[in-house]
């Protein structure tokens, strides 16, 4: 009975282990890609820049593009009240390319 037991508990300590190396390698694993996905994802978003950045349409649900301010947004969408609508906009100086903000215009495009 006793052999018996340290048999089981052994194959539970050796299971165990086993199962933490593979916890421990698929996070590095994870972790390693994560950085990959990343960068292929910000390859993938369109980049808007000039002329095609003040022909963007004026949505309630507007998405910033690269080198857009709030207030850039604001004069060119006719919205003053951006910030009053977007609580989660902490900083009006911290506004990057792919924040979500809701947005009122006036001005028809």
């Amino acid at each position: 009975m006793a052999r018996q037991q340290l048999k089981v508990s052994a194959a539970a300590d050796t299971a165990s282990w086993c199962l933490a190396l593979s916890l421990v390698a698929l996070l590095l694993l994870c972790s390693l890609g994560a950085g990959g996905a990343g960068a292929r994802e910000e390859a993938m978003l369109p980049q808007v820049r000039g002329a095609a950045l003040s022909a963007r349409p004026c949505e309630e649900i507007y998405v910033v593009a690269e080198g857009e301010t709030l207030h850039s947004i604001s004069d060119r969408c006719g919205d003053p009240y951006i910030l009053e609508q977007n609580p989660h906009v902490h900083d009006p100086d911290d506004v990057f390319p792919g924040l979500v903000l809701k947005i009122t215009p006036s001005k028809p495009r």
